[in-house]
C-alpha cells in the first residue's frame, strides 16, 4: 500500500474510495485499509479469493465512525490483517439507507443494538455472520479489541468454515421469516374504530413521555422527532384547536419548539438546527446539521406559527430557510446533504483555532463591544465557559461557551433598562456581528452530496413558506418559491432518467449513483404536491403522478401491500425490508399513503385511494399495537378516514380577489384537504383527461367549488362562503 518517493518520505497509494463520490467514503481513501466500494466488483474478488467480506458502514457525521476510523483503521498492523484475510467494503449508510437496513436488522436481532458504525462480517454470498458496533483496536472492558476480533473470525472461517456458513443461511432464514406479510386485501377496511383508538394511544403516549420542563420527550440524548410534534398539531386540528385537548397538544409542541429555539440544538448565529442534543436541556448539541432535519422543522414551525398565530416561529422558520440558502443549496438549486465540525482538529482549548459553535468570552466581548453585557446575561457566557464539566470529559471545551439562552428577553431588558423591542433589534445585530465573523466559519465540514429523499423535504417545505401570509413579505414568498422549483428542477434533470422512469439517490461532482429507494419517491413526491399546490403550475402535478407510477412498478409488495425499501431489480440485497417506523425521518410507506390520498383527491384516482388503504393495512400490526412509533402513518390515516374535499379554483388564480379564497383553503388547522386550480392558456389539458366525465366545469371565471366522493358544491366566490362549505 505504500511506495517510496525520492527524498525518502512514505507516501500512501490512495485506495479505490479515492474515486467515489461520497465525502465520508473518501474520507477512508488514504487508509492503509485496501477498501474498495459496495458493488460486484468486491463481490466477485470475495469469491474468487474465496475470503469473507468486511463491511464497515457509517456516515459522515458519526463520531464513533470517526474514532473507530483514526483508532483502527488508520492502523497498519489492524490494516494488514484486514487485508490479509478479509476483502474490505465501506458504504456511506446515506448512499445504501437499503443495505444498512439489512444488515442493522442482523446486528440489532443478535445484539439487542442499533448503532453506527454498523460493523458486520458476510460470507462471499452477502450472508452475515458475525457484527457489531464499534470496537477499540485492543481489549476494553467490556468490548473486545478489533485486532482480537479479526484474528477469531479469520481463523473460525479458516477452520471451520461449513458451520459458519450455515449458521448465517439460518439467521438470515429466521429474519426472512418474521418479516413476512398476510396477503392484504382488496376491500376498503373499515379503519374507524381501529384508527380512532390508535390516535387515542398514540396521542397518551406522547402526553405521558412528554418533558414538561424542557419539552420534547423521553430522556437524553433528545431529538427534534418533527413528525411526533406535526401528528400533536393534527391531534388539534381535530379536536379544534380552542378545545381542551386541542390546547394540550398544542401546548406540547410549543413547549417543545420553545426549548428547542433557546437551547443550543438551534444555531441562533448561523441559522438551522443540530441533528440532536445530547442533554435533556437541549443545551449542548452533536455539532451537525442534516438537511432532512431543517426541512422538517421548518415545515412544523410554519404549521405552528398557523396554529398559534405568533410570527415568532415563522421568523425561526425564516432563519432556518436563510441558513440552508447560505449554507447548503447548489449553484443550480439542489441542495447538500450536511455540515458539521471538522473532526480532524477535534475541540480545541481556549487559545487555539475557533470553535465554529462555541464562543470564548474574550471573543464575544471583543466582538460585540458594548453589547457584550446583556448578551452574556442572556446566554451565561462565563470567563471559564458554561460547558457543563459532564458533557466534557475530556476538557477539551474549557473556556468556550454554548449559546443556550437562560434568560427570557424580556427580563434582560427590565434588567438592562432597555425598550424590549429595542433590545430585539440589538440582538439580531448582534447575532449579525457574529455571523460574519470570519472565523466563524472556520472548521465546518459540508457534505456536499445532495441527497433526492432529503431534497423532497426541502422542496415542501419552501413550497410551505411560499404561502404563509403575512408572516414573509410578498418578495421572501417569491424567493422562496423559486427556491422549491429550482430545487425540483434540480432533481427532475440531474437524478431523474426519463427513459427508465427512474430516480437515483445520490448526486456529487456531476455524477448521480445509487438506484432511488422508496423513501426517495415517496419525500420528492410529497415535496411535489407542496410545490403543486403553492404554485398550481401542473407539470409538478404530472410528473408527482409519474413518480408515484414508478414507485408502485419498482417497490408494491402485491401480496402484502405497502412499499418495500428497494426495487426489485437490485440482487445484492439479501433481504427486502419495509420501512415501518417513523423516526429521524417518517417512514416511505407513511408518506406514501398519504401521498396516495392526496393524489387521489387531486385527480379524482380511486387506484391511488385503494393502494393507499392497502398501506395502511400493510402495517397494521405495527399501529395497532404500537401506534405511537408510526405517527406519520396515523396522519395517513386520517386522510382515509376524511372526505378528502377537495377545492377547485376557476379563471385567473393572480386575481386579487383570490387571495381571501385562497387563504381559506389552504387553512391547515381544519379537516384534510386539497387545491387546485383549472385555468390558463394550454395548462389544463393534462389535468382534465384525469377528471371525472361530469366533473363541473364553469365559464364564469371566477370562483371555487369543494368537491368530495359523495359529490360537488355550487360555485362559490367569497372567502366566507368557502369556509361554511369546508366547515359542513
Amino acid at each position: 500500500r505504500c511506495i517510496w518517493i525520492e527524498l525518502g518520505f512514505l507516501e500512501r497509494v490512495p485506495n479505490s474510495l479515492a474515486v467515489a463520490t461520497s465525502p465520508y467514503l473518501q474520507q477512508h481513501a488514504s487508509n492503509p485499509v485496501d477498501w474498495m466500494e459496495w458493488g460486484g466488483e468486491a463481490f466477485a474478488r470475495a469469491k474468487e479469493r474465496d475470503k469473507p467480506i468486511f463491511l464497515s458502514i457509517g456516515y459522515s457525521t458519526c463520531k464513533d465512525c470517526e474514532q473507530m476510523a483514526r483508532e483502527s483503521f488508520s492502523d497498519e498492523a489492524i490494516a494488514g490483517l484486514l487485508n490479509q484475510n478479509f476483502v474490505s467494503i465501506k458504504l456511506d449508510r446515506d448512499e445504501r439507507p437499503d443495505i444498512d437496513r439489512v444488515y442493522m436488522t442482523y446486528v440489532q436481532a443478535v445484539t439487542g443494538k442499533r448503532v453506527w458504525p454498523l460493523t458486520v462480517w458476510l460470507t462471499p454470498d452477502l450472508m452475515p455472520f458475525f457484527g457489531g458496533s464499534y470496537f477499540p483496536p485492543e481489549d476494553r472492558d467490556p468490548a473486545p479489541g478489533f485486532r482480537r476480533v479479526l484474528n477469531s473470525i479469520a481463523e473460525g472461517w479458516k477452520d471451520d468454515r461449513a458451520k459458519v456458513v450455515a449458521e448465517a443461511s439460518r439467521v438470515v432464514a429466521k429474519l426472512a421469516e418474521n418479516i413476512e406479510t398476510a396477503p392484504v386485501g382488496e376491500s376498503e377496511p373499515d379503519l374507524t374504530e381501529a384508527g380512532g383508538e390508535a390516535f387515542e394511544s398514540a396521542y397518551t403516549y406522547f402526553f405521558e413521555n412528554f418533558d414538561e420542563q424542557y419539552g420534547g420527550f423521553g430522556d437524553a440524548p433528545k431529538f427534534p422527532r418533527s413528525i411526533n410534534l406535526e401528528f400533536l398539531m393534527r391531534c388539534a386540528a381535530l379536536q379544534g384547536g380552542s378545545s381542551e385537548s386541542g390546547r394540550e397538544a398544542l401546548g406540547m409542541v410549543q413547549g417543545s419548539l420553545v426549548g428547542m429555539a433557546k437551547g443550543g440544538i438551534h444555531d441562533v448565529v448561523d441559522g438551522g438546527f443540530h441533528q440532536y442534543a445530547v442533554d435533556d436541556e437541549w443545551r449542548m448539541p452533536s455539532f451537525d446539521k442534516m438537511l432532512f432535519d431543517q426541512g422538517q422543522i421548518t415545515s412544523v414551525l410554519i404549521g405552528f406559527s398557523e396554529f398559534s398565530d405568533d410570527p415568532r416561529y415563522a421568523a425561526i422558520a425564516r432563519e432556518v430557510l436563510g441558513y440552508v440558502s447560505r449554507e447548503l443549496k447548489h449553484p443550480a438549486g439542489g441542495f447538500y446533504a450536511a455540515e458539521r465540525v471538522d473532526p480532524s482538529e477535534g475541540v480545541e482549548r481556549q487559545g487555539a483555532l475557533p470553535h465554529p459553535y462555541l464562543w470564548t468570552e474574550a471573543e464575544l466581548r471583543e466582538t460585540l463591544e458594548d453589547d457584550f453585557s446583556w448578551f452574556a446575561e442572556l446566554y451565561g457566557i462565563q470567563a471559564e465557559g458554561n460547558v457543563p464539566p459532564k458533557y466534557d470529559a475530556g476538557e477539551r471545551m474549557l473556556g468556550l461557551n454554548v449559546l443556550h439562552q437562560i434568560q427570557p428577553l424580556d427580563v434582560v431588558a427590565r434588567s438592562h433598562s432597555m425598550e424590549l423591542a429595542n433590545l430585539a433589534e440589538l440582538l439580531g445585530q448582534a447575532l449579525s456581528k457574529l455571523r460574519t465573523k470570519p472565523s466563524s466559519k472556520r472548521r465546518r465540514l459540508r457534505d456536499d452530496k445532495i441527497v433526492t429523499s432529503w431534497n423532497g423535504w426541502m422542496i415542501g417545505a419552501f413550497a410551505r413558506a411560499a404561502t404563509l401570509e403575512p408572516c414573509y413579505s410578498s418578495s421572501e414568498r417569491s424567493e422562496y418559491l423559486k427556491s422549491a422549483e429550482l430545487a425540483a428542477e434540480f432533481v427532475r434533470v440531474h437524478l431523474w432518467d426519463q427513459e427508465t422512469g427512474t430516480l437515483r439517490h445520490v448526486w456529487r461532482d456531476g455524477r448521480a449513483t445509487g438506484p432511488g429507494f422508496a423513501a426517495d419517491y415517496a419525500n420528492i413526491i410529497s415535496g411535489l404536491l407542496e410545490l403543486y399546490e403553492a404554485r398550481f403550475d401542473h407539470r409538478w402535478l404530472r410528473w408527482a403522478d409519474e413518480l408515484q407510477t414508478s414507485m408502485d412498478a419498482q417497490f408494491w409488495d402485491r401480496r402484502g401491500g405497502g412499499y418495500f425499501n428497494t426495487s426489485v431489480k437490485d440482487e445484492s440485497v439479501i433481504l427486502r425490508l419495509k420501512d415501518d417506523r417513523d423516526s429521524a425521518e417518517p417512514s416511505a410507506n407513511s408518506v406514501a399513503a398519504a401521498n396516495l390520498f392526496r393524489l387521489s383527491a387531486l385527480l379524482s384516482d380511486e387506484s391511488h385511494r385503494k393502494r393507499g388503504y392497502q398501506t395502511i393495512q400493510s402495517v397494521r400490526p405495527i399501529w395497532a399495537k404500537t401506534p405511537w412509533v408510526m405517527p406519520g402513518l396515523l396522519m395517513a390515516m386520517e386522510w382515509a378516514l376524511s372526505s378528502e374535499r377537495c377545492v377547485t379554483f376557476y379563471g385567473d388564480i393572480s386575481d386579487s380577489n383570490y387571495g381571501a379564497l385562497l387563504s381559506v383553503a389552504r387553512d391547515r388547522r381544519g379537516a384534510r384537504r386539497v387545491v387546485r386550480w383549472i385555468g390558463g392558456e394550454g395548462m389544463n389539458d393534462w389535468l382534465e383527461s384525469r377528471l371525472p366525465a361530469d366533473f363541473p366545469r364553469t365559464e364564469s371565471g371566477f370562483g371555487a367549488i369543494v368537491s368530495s366522493r359523495t359529490g360537488c358544491s355550487d360555485l362559490v366566490n367569497t372567502a366566507l362562503d368557502l369556509g361554511k362549505l369546508l366547515l359542513a
